[in-house]
């Protein structure tokens, strides 16, 4: 799970199974720490925040950017998120960042309002957390990365707003060779969240090419934008894409590596993606390997202990440390790896002291749960357990750490706790997108791991369909793709058809759900769709 702190972390955290060897405690024991209660962007002081739960408040939000000439700052997140929360602990409280808000529209949906994943359909926006700028005639001129460093985003969000065109135009003259774009022109396209851009810009396909070919365009004296560029190229690269770096790229972010300043500077590619850029560098065992992975541990511990970077920030050096000590183990160790003493140490030392010094509940939901994270990844499972247990009554969405308590009895071969503490999860979750995305998950986990008992899935499959018939909007983005990923689990648990009369008892349920949406509505198709198990998967993934 790369990124930790980027929008990818929450994307794919939720489909995570999770579990404990020991007895769950009883839901009294869950009840959220006051401190750590609000949980809502717009809850933060200091910020005017628009919350919009419909296509009429953000209507009404654009015309108001549109009578007052300013643009508007579209923040989409959810309360459990950990980056949402990273976001609100280090950047929405800061004073850089409040005083530039005034001079925008700021409008949080929330990924659990009534209409949000509507309205997600709407602007593209599919990863918590997403931000998104558009100009006052509410044209979108670029999106956001969260995951940059706090003081560094004011910096990139008045690049944004100053910004005379948007990202998509820019970068069409970039790529006819750049003429006639400005330092501000080309920083904008390096800050630019291509993590989050959704194919608005560029097929995902052909992004590494895309960002190579951006920075060997950015003229010479803009070097820092230009290694940007290129780091995200490298990060972006995998086998199939048509980007191949080569000894002249390794020795760009070696020569990074080897710069403090320079480190600093592009910190958040360093670390959230350094195994990635270690794959696409060099081959498995090799000298290049060695001598990257060597280059990357000296910077990433300078980042570690560089006390002008968040708990988070710091974290995620860490976090890459131990995905570089096992980049080219088997897979089957990385599960429960054999990392250097010293490392094991640096792990432990680190989670109980973020877990000592942090006060603020935002904050502590955020890393806290990179610590847990980090902990598993460790190998060092008892601890994560221990850390999490120890957070559950202090976090305002415990379901998050119980379903990494899940991923942790799953490691152990804990069927038993792995999907109890999966339901317990799913049963303490709130907010109906994020309740369809629990309950996925908890059927995922109890077809792979209980295939057998048929009337625990088919109770907590109609559980689902239930819950989506009361919700108005269902069908569309992270709620249809929770209930696809259902339809796709079920298709491989009967494969044989074994479990023929359950799925049509389901079936029979869902087509009464899908006959009452109206014949033009574009969730209808996607209903209908669920049962399509042929082409459940494509479905999934064609969900916007």
């Amino acid at each position: 799970m790369k990124a930790r702190f980027s929008a990818l972390a929450c994307t794919l955290a939720a489909a995570a199974l999770a579990a404990c060897d020991r007895p769950a405690p009883t839901p009294a024991a869950f009840a959220p720490a006051s401190a750590a209660a609000a949980s809502s962007a717009h809850e933060v002081p200091g910020i005017a925040w628009k919350q919009a739960v419909s296509d009429a408040d953000v209507d009404a939000a654009f015309a108001q950017a549109r009578a007052d000439r300013k643009p508007i700052f579209i923040y989409w997140g959810a309360k459990w998120c950990p980056p949402c929360n990273q976001v609100k602990a280090t950047l929405f409280n800061r004073m850089d960042f409040i005083e530039r808000s005034r001079a925008f529209v700021p409008v949080y949906i929330d990924g659990d309002s009534p209409g949000a994943q509507k309205l997600g359909t709407r602007f593209k926006v599919r990863g918590y957390p997403t931000m998104v700028l558009f100009n006052s005639d509410g044209v979108e001129l670029t999106r956001l990365p969260g995951e940059v460093d706090a003081s560094q985003y004011t910096q990139v969000l008045t690049l944004g707003m100053s910004a005379k065109r948007p990202v998509k135009a820019v970068l069409a003259d970039a790529r006819q060779g750049g003429l006639g774009l400005t330092p501000n022109d080309w920083k904008l396209l390096a800050f630019y969240s291509w993590e989050t851009d959704e194919q608005q810009v560029a097929p995902k396909e052909q992004m590494p090419a895309l960002l190579q070919q951006l920075a060997a365009a950015c003229p010479a004296d803009q070097p820092d934008t230009a290694t940007r560029l290129l780091l995200k190229a490298i990060a972006a690269t995998d086998a199939k894409a048509a980007f191949k770096p080569d000894d002249k790229e390794r020795d760009r972010v070696l020569a990074v590596l080897s710069n403090p300043e320079q480190s600093r500077m592009h910190m958040d590619v360093l670390t959230n993606n350094a195994a990635d850029i270690v794959r696409a560098l060099s081959g498995t065992k090799s000298a290049q390997r060695a001598q990257l992975v060597e280059g990357f541990n000296s910077a990433l511990k300078t980042l570690e202990s560089d006390t002008t970077l968040s708990r988070a920030d710091r974290m995620t050096a860490l976090q890459a440390r131990v995905d570089l000590a096992k980049i080219d183990q088997h897979k089957d160790d990385r599960a429960l790896p054999r990392l250097p003493d010293a490392l094991l140490a640096d792990v432990k030392e680190h989670a109980a002291r973020v877990d000592r010094e942090i006060t603020d509940g935002y904050e502590r939901q955020a890393v806290i749960t990179a610590a847990a994270y980090l902990l598993e990844e460790a190998g060092l499972l008892d601890e994560s357990d221990a850390l999490l247990k120890a957070n559950l009554a202090k976090s305002h969405s415990p379901y998050y750490l119980m379903s990494e308590l899940s991923s942790n009895a799953k490691k152990r071969g804990d069927k038993v706790g792995a999907l109890r503490w999966s339901q317990e999860a799913f049963d303490q979750s709130e907010g109906p997108a994020t309740r369809l995305q629990w309950g996925a998950s908890y059927v995922g986990a109890l077809i792979e791991l209980a295939p057998q008992d048929e009337k625990r899935i088919e109770a907590a499959v109609s559980q689902l369909f239930a819950e989506a018939a009361a919700q108005p909007n269902a069908f569309y983005e992270r709620s249809a793709r929770s209930l696809q990923r259902v339809g796709t689990k079920l298709g491989e648990w009967n494969s044989s058809r074994a479990h023929a009369a359950s799925i049509q008892r389901l079936k029979t349920q869902l087509d009464v759900v899908c006959a009452k949406l109206p014949s033009d509505d574009a969730q209808r198709g996607i209903c209908e769709g669920v049962f399509n198990f042929a082409n459940a998967k494509k479905q999934q993934g064609a969900v916007s």
